[in-house]
């Protein structure tokens, strides 16, 4: 038996400031808050999600904002650098909004392409990259054209305390290819077989250990296509000397994690079902949604969180 996943399903984060995450990724970046609910293992934080109209698999950025969380240090065992790409020629629009909402940025390269590097409102590392792959987004928020609009992840950039063994996992159990090395920068690439989320770039060197807490990535997510695949996942994984939580339902898809020897905690999470689920595609992200177990304590929860709503952010 041999698996290969498509690519990144989600990415999840640590947050402070519940107002300034959605004023950022729905606001900033024009994303949609496509789901509005709790960490199911912390009730009194929320678990916010954003993406593409769908919310489709390969466009998930999901937040833990919590008011008085202690600021993280980014660094080995954490996604560095998560990378969002966009169409091409559409780089030069970034530069001009991020410059006029007063988000500062600079300029790299990698692989031959050309990045635009800024920090969040928290402080987490990004990167826009132009690539012509992947699907276009059909939502257009915050003033962002749908031409010029995130189409999902380009991919990652991981920090690993021990990189000969992340470069292991990669290849012989999540199923990437190595495509190439950058010696100036340093890095080198794996890809996956979806169009979007597929470019996984690792420093070769180690990289210290960093700390979790807000501006900091929790864990990546890879793809399994559908519950019978994600089964066989849990097993492949464990097969490799890998220890795993099991299935664990989280209402949206089911989920299986397992940390590497680098230092990164892995998830396998399922395509299906959706963030449909439980709402219809134009209510998602208006309203708390609780799984059915916390509901009978749905006044408590929403007053022990701060509210929060998409807005519009003025630009210079």
């Amino acid at each position: 038996m041999s698996l290969k996943t498509a690519g990144i399903h989600h990415i999840t984060s640590f947050a402070g400031d519940p107002q300034g995450n959605v004023d950022f990724y729905a606001g900033v970046l024009g994303l949609r808050l496509i789901k509005k609910t709790i960490n199911f293992d912390a009730p009194e934080v929320y678990h916010l999600y954003f993406g593409n109209e769908q919310g489709s698999p390969g466009t998930i950025v999901t937040f833990f904002p919590a008011p008085g969380t202690r600021r993280g240090k980014i660094g080995g065992g954490q996604v560095g650098i998560t990378t969002y790409v966009v169409p091409p020629g559409a780089l030069e629009y970034w530069e001009n909004r991020l410059h006029s909402l007063k988000v500062s940025f600079t300029k790299a390269t990698r692989f031959g392409e050309s990045y635009i590097q800024f920090r969040d409102n928290e402080g987490l590392h990004l990167e826009l990259v132009e690539r012509e792959e992947g699907p276009a987004n059909t939502w257009t928020a915050g003033g962002v054209p749908a031409d010029k609009a995130i189409k999902g992840f380009g991919g990652a950039v991981l920090f690993s305390t021990d990189s000969k063994h992340t470069q292991d996992v990669l290849k012989n159990v999540l199923g990437m290819v190595p495509v190439g090395e950058d010696a100036d920068a340093g890095y080198i690439r794996y890809q996956t077989t979806g169009d979007l989320g597929n470019l996984i770039d690792l420093p070769i060197k180690n990289v210290p250990p960093g700390s979790g807490g807000a501006g900091t990535v929790h864990h990546i997510a890879w793809r399994a296509q559908d519950d019978t695949e994600h089964q066989a996942w849990n097993e492949w994984v464990r097969q490799h000397g890998l220890g795993t939580t099991g299935i664990i339902d989280r209402q949206y898809f089911n989920a299986v994690y397992f940390r590497e020897q680098g230092g990164i905690l892995f998830e396998i999470a399922t395509d299906p079902p959706g963030f449909t689920v439980d709402e219809e595609l134009n209510e998602l992200g208006h309203k708390l949604m609780l799984p059915e177990w916390y509901e009978p304590q749905r006044s408590l929860i929403e007053s022990n969180l701060v509210p929060i709503e998409p807005r519009v952010i003025k630009q210079d």
